[in-house]
């Protein structure tokens, strides 16, 4: 393959058979964020493509850079679907594909099934933010929603703490029981079934909304956050109520630039209000892992943090996955130019 310009392309069952451990996974996100926190990245916030589809799905288009990884680092662009609707049809309600690009020479190196990185790199980057302003005595998870990235998020977060119970719920019981009977293959921590997300949270330690709602609803009562409590609410559609921020101690984003940008994002309307703004943001979540501001600082803060979904964490996990590509020489190698 001397001649020419070859890229490798993995589908999502070359990228399953490589074996990637959710640790792997959590420390590339990590390491993304902590470079995000140092200055050493280049990305723009999301841009949405939004057909006329009668609204039932939309693209977001994500792009990023990040200087530590490889001779020169490297540059990426994700395309994902975000169709609601889809489960009626058997698939993800997220569908995604990524490219990755030598930045010295623009040159495509790799095109990936995305769809495994999208949900992975969610879960990660909200273990990510448990590492920094979770108790780490947190015995009680509670996570609304079951399907895409709710797998990651909660099996990476059981990694993470010694938790006594997980607590699920979702709007259809049949999505909740088969996501509990699959969480109770893989996990050894008791998993109950909740009916409502109220009983979910009710006297929770870690409260995760991860619904996907197509019209706002409070689901996450503010009432619900007790002392101590970490939150993560980062539905498309707000599940909050829009006091919630009036009893966080510290509110964390992943990034601000991306926090204000868009339409979607469950504290939209607490940016559009003035309710997030500097003035009340805590950090990025960079600023705290790079180590330039602390996280939990008492075990009866009340932290919150929301992360739309950084470009930087797909060109990470994708970088991971090539590398791991490359040595087990997986994939289609295929000619480009």
């Amino acid at each position: 393959m001397s001649d020419g310009i070859w890229l490798r392309f993995l589908s999502g069952p070359d990228i399953d058979a490589l074996g990637l451990t959710r640790l792997e996974i959590v420390d590339a996100v990590e390491e993304a964020v902590r470079e995000h926190g140092e200055g050493r990245t280049a990305f723009e916030p999301r841009v949405h493509l939004t057909p006329d589809n009668g609204g039932i799905g939309h693209f977001n288009i994500l792009r990023g850079h990040l200087d530590g990884l490889g001779e020169h680092g490297i540059s990426g662009v994700k395309v994902v679907g975000d169709f609601v609707p889809n489960y009626l049809r058997g698939l993800p309600s997220e569908l995604a594909m990524a490219t990755l690009f030598d930045p010295t020479t623009g040159v495509p190196l790799a095109v990936l099934d995305a769809t495994m990185i999208t949900a992975a790199r969610t879960g990660a980057m909200t273990t990510v933010g448990a590492r920094h302003l979770a108790r780490r005595d947190s015995k009680i998870l509670a996570h609304a929603g079951a399907r895409g990235t709710a797998w990651w998020n909660v099996t990476m977060l059981d990694d993470l703490l010694d938790l006594d119970e997980i607590r699920v719920t979702s709007a259809r019981p049949e999505f909740r029981e088969k996501f509990a009977a699959d969480l109770a293959v893989e996990l050894s921590t008791p998993i109950r079934v909740c009916a409502t997300a109220a009983e979910a949270f009710d006297g929770a330690d870690v409260l995760v909304e991860a619904t996907r709602l197509t019209e706002p609803e409070p689901l996450l009562r503010t009432a619900a956050v007790r002392p101590g409590a970490f939150v993560v609410p980062y539905g498309t559609v707000s599940a909050v109520e829009l006091d919630l921020l009036d009893v966080i101690d510290k509110v964390v984003v992943d990034d601000w630039r991306e926090a204000r940008s868009g339409r979607f994002g469950s504290l939209r309307r607490h940016v559009d209000t003035g309710r997030l703004s500097p003035d009340t943001l805590y950090a990025e979540i960079g600023e705290i892992v790079a180590g330039r501001k602390p996280g939990r600082e008492t075990p009866t803060e009340r932290t919150l943090f929301w992360h739309r979904g950084l470009s930087l964490l797909d060109v990470a996990i994708a970088h991971l996955i090539l590398r791991r590509a490359e040595s087990a020489d997986a994939g289609t190698m295929l000619r480009f130019h």
